[in-house]
């Protein structure tokens, strides 16, 4: 290897610059901007090529919100000395904080050519290493990291988890060890060791050496060395009937506690499921307990506990009801009476989500006897939400509300009611009721919310946007979505160090990858950081926001008048005064503060939305390749979602990628091969693949995989009539059917298209309420057929309860109705008051 040449002679620093130069790195450690830039312009008047101080010029600046010119500085000092490693490391920083992390770790790689043994750049690449799973990268990193101080106890934990995460347990294993033998007098009950030692076992437990780690969980448990009592049980892995036991025990010692008394409900079977669940059931009926149901509802899997639970509350609600023999109630409390009634409302419209009858009786006879509770206006509007009654919905929950104004979930549920019903300025009004009262510069309260990650609000009013056909302002909403979750991904970044440095190894490291990611309720299994960081994008929310902006981007792709259409149009009253506020804050932001005292004090301005209606997002020159950047992700983290594969199929055969189109088709079929959404795209792909000019090549590997979705022989009209035979009870399938018809024939069958659809009315074919929408979408966007107020009609009537189905005119009138009503016992209670 060649020499390391020599520093440039212009690196060097008289006496006083150099001292200079020492304090301006400290005035930056300690965040006092200002006279770090004084002190940097003062070398620079005396040596104005001098690389490194042109560079810490340049990062004080990007922290001064100057940051382009803090980046052309920063760039102008690697290039006055190239061979600096401070340079290097200042650009590697500059990268960090624009959460560029791929540049950020070359420049760090960069600096470490010129001085390997910085400690400082050597642990911030490790960390970089870290955020990017370069796990073989790290275990060098780490290596190096411990030989230049290897008395730091993080040098051995980092090198450990270096080694596990790479796979290599033994070699984690023996760093563990080493280190463990190392420690002397350690203090009984140390969180630390404790944390320490729990990593070591779940290790020895992952290398199958049972009746080591057996043997350390016993001994370090007696010796009070090991804190954690629920690991320790979770560790041992006792049987079933074992659990039992424990658990009656637990019961018995705490008789207060509830969560002794619910777990054996999930434990154990349905021989002694009754004499468990009966008691646990009264003492909550009796107690008033309003999330009852939705504590037990996870036992409903089974359905003969289900009906075990039915029976019970249904013959304490009649015995309730009944006379009694000596004029005094000697049984439960009468209030059980009301939430009897509540729980069983409950019960049936979670049973029966599209027939609310039988829950709105129940919900009838406990308004008739307490009118007052709130409880009992929220499941009235989730019994109308599911059975389509949107507007009677956010109706009952204003109802709810208007009993306890003052409590934010009964609020945030009836915004959120609203944004479904379509009325979103009314949900943003409630909204604002409790946004902070430092926000009230802000756009709206939405701006609050959104900058609070607030998922429910986003997704809610995305798709309140989205089913309005303001198609740009549902994507600036799960635009915020995407965002919130970029923040969780960078949030991670210092926990890399924090975890190691607090020991809390299993919590940050025990990594599973062939399970789920987990949810709050699984006890089983240990929390990891990694883990979930690695997985978040499988959340809900993101998944549902990532599929409807996607959709949004194939629409104004096959459509792209749509972009004028959802142009935003003259605005409302509301928000007039929300464009007026924005305004506001933003001059206000722009406005500069009379002289502020300190530096690291003075909080970041707002910034400036560029895009308040979202259109810039809205006409973007490539829908398809955003659509693909969002779903492609989704491909590995949701491969059992067979919404993600059918989704990359329509985008895929737009964009002409055959071949990746056959692959989603192929994933898809895997997943449910009798699914209708995948049926008219089968046709669909083998009827564009028939009309297309293929290489020899791609039709030859598209002819080998295609007979496992069509077989071979088989017409498309004769292979669409048997997917319709074989499911002729499912409405779905009659949707998929009408589909196919479509793109194989076009206008010439288009009466048979719509004769199919005309079957989802009948009472023999298993329909849903989602399925009656997609089948009048198909027909007024797709077919434009004029049989679509016929149809909507007949699903009104097969869905009576639902108001969903009702022409727009109809619906406007129920909710004038509504308001009328709702203002008319406003003041009737008022006058009460």
């Amino acid at each position: 290897m060649a020499p390391a040449a020599p520093p440039p002679a212009k690196r060097a620093l008289p006496t006083k610059e150099n001292t200079v130069f020492k304090s301006l790195l400290q005035l930056y450690e300690s965040r006092q901007y200002k006279k770090a830039l004084k002190a940097a312009d003062q070398i620079l008047k005396k040596v104005p090529e001098h690389g490194e101080t042109t560079s810490m010029k340049g990062l004080v600046l990007t922290n001064m919100d100057r940051k382009e010119e803090g980046i052309d500085l920063v760039k102008k000092g690697v290039r006055l000395d190239i061979t600096s490693h401070i340079c290097w490391h200042v650009y590697g920083i500059v990268h960090k904080s624009d959460r560029n992390y791929e540049e950020a770790l070359k420049c760090y790689r960069k600096a470490l050519q010129y001085d390997k043994d910085n400690v400082n750049i050597i642990r911030d690449s490790a960390q970089l290493q870290l955020q990017l799973r370069h796990y073989d990268g790290l275990r060098e990193t780490r290596l190096a990291l411990l030989k230049l101080r290897p008395f730091v106890r993080t040098g051995w934990i980092g090198l450990a988890v270096a080694y596990r995460l790479n796979g290599n347990l033994q070699g984690a294993r023996q760093v563990l060890k080493q280190y463990i033998s190392s420690l002397k007098d350690v203090p009984n009950y140390d969180l630390e060791y404790s944390e320490l030692m729990l990593y070591y076992i779940r290790l020895l437990e992952d290398l199958q050496e049972y009746s080591e780690a057996m043997q350390l969980l016993d001994v370090h448990a007696k010796g009070r060395s090991i804190v954690d009592k629920t690991a320790i049980t979770l560790l041992r892995g006792e049987s079933r009937e074992k659990a039992m036991q424990l658990l009656q025990q637990l019961a018995a010692d705490l008789p207060r506690a509830n969560a002794p008394k619910r777990l054996p409900l999930t434990i154990c079977t349905c021989e002694a499921f009754r004499p468990l669940v009966e008691p646990y059931l009264l003492s909550g009926l009796s107690r008033g307990i309003p999330s009852l149901f939705a504590d037990v509802k996870s036992l409903y899997v089974d359905l003969e506990k289900r009906q075990m639970i039915e029976e019970y509350v249904t013959n304490l609600c009649v015995s309730l009801t009944g006379p009694t023999t000596s004029g005094e109630r000697t049984g439960p409390e009468p209030s059980t009476y009301i939430w009897s009634l509540y729980f069983l409302a409950q019960h049936h419209s979670y049973i029966s989500p599209t027939k609310p009858q039988k829950a709105l009786e129940y919900i009838d006879l406990a308004l008739a006897h307490t009118p007052t509770l709130p409880e009992l206006y929220m499941i009235k509007a989730r019994a109308l939400k599911r059975a389509g009654d949107p507007i009677g919905a956010s109706r009952a929950m204003e109802d709810a509300r208007r009993l306890d104004k003052q409590d934010r979930f009964i609020n945030t549920k009836t915004a959120k009611y609203l944004l479904r019903d379509g009325q979103v300025e009314g949900a943003s009004t409630i909204l604002g009721l409790f946004t902070k009262e430092s926000q009230k510069d802000a756009a709206s309260p939405g701006s609050d919310l959104e900058e609070m990650q607030s998922l429910l609000y986003m997704l809610e009013e995305g798709d309140a946007f989205r089913r309005m056909g303001k198609l740009s302002m549902a994507l600036k909403r799960y635009k915020g979505i995407e965002k919130a979750f970029a923040e969780f991904e960078d949030d991670q970044f210092d926990f890399h160090s924090y975890c190691l440095r607090r020991h809390t190894l299993t919590a940050y490291e025990t990594y599973v990858t062939d399970l789920p990611l987990m949810s709050c309720d699984d006890l089983t299994q240990p929390f990891s950081l990694l883990r979930w960081e690695d997985n978040a994008k499988s959340h809900p929310a993101y998944v549902s926001s990532a599929l409807s902006a996607a959709r949004i981007y194939i629409r104004i792709y096959d459509d792209p008048a749509l972009i004028v259409a959802s142009a935003p149009a003259s605005l409302t009253d509301t928000q007039k005064k929300a464009r007026k506020k924005a305004k506001k804050a933003e001059k206000k932001a722009e406005t500069p503060m009379l002289a502020p005292t300190d530096d690291k004090d003075s909080p970041p301005a707002p910034a400036k939305d560029e895009d308040p209606d979202g259109m810039k997002l809205l006409s973007v020159v490539d829908p398809l390749e955003q659509a693909m950047r969002l779903v492609k992700p989704l491909e590995d983290l949701q491969a059992s979602d067979i919404r993600i594969w059918l989704i990359a199929y329509d985008i895929s055969l737009r964009r002409k990628k055959y071949l990746q189109a056959l692959k989603a088709l192929k994933a898809a079929c895997e997943l449910d091969k009798n699914s209708s959404e995948l049926h008219y795209r089968v046709i669909e792909f083998k009827s564009t693949v028939d009309s297309s000019q293929l290489s020899a090549d791609m039709k030859g590997s598209i002819d080998e995989v295609l007979p496992l979705l069509v077989p071979s022989g088989l017409s498309l009209e004769q292979f669409n009539n048997d997917f319709v035979q074989r499911n002729s009870g499912s409405a779905a399938a009659q949707l998929g059917y009408s589909r196919a018809l479509w793109i194989m024939y076009k206008d010439s069958e288009k009466r048979r298209a719509e004769d199919a659809l005309a079957s989802l009315s009948r009472e023999d074919v298993d329909t849903s309420i989602q399925i009656g929408l997609d089948a009048l979408a198909f027909l007024r966007d797709v077919v434009r057929s004029p049989q679509v107020d016929n149809l909507r009609t007949a699903l009104a009537q097969r869905f009576p309860a639902s108001t969903i189905f009702k022409a727009e005119s109809e619906r406007e009138q129920l909710r004038a109705d509504h308001t009328r009503a709702a203002a008319t016992e406003e003041e009737k209670a008022e006058e009460l008051i």
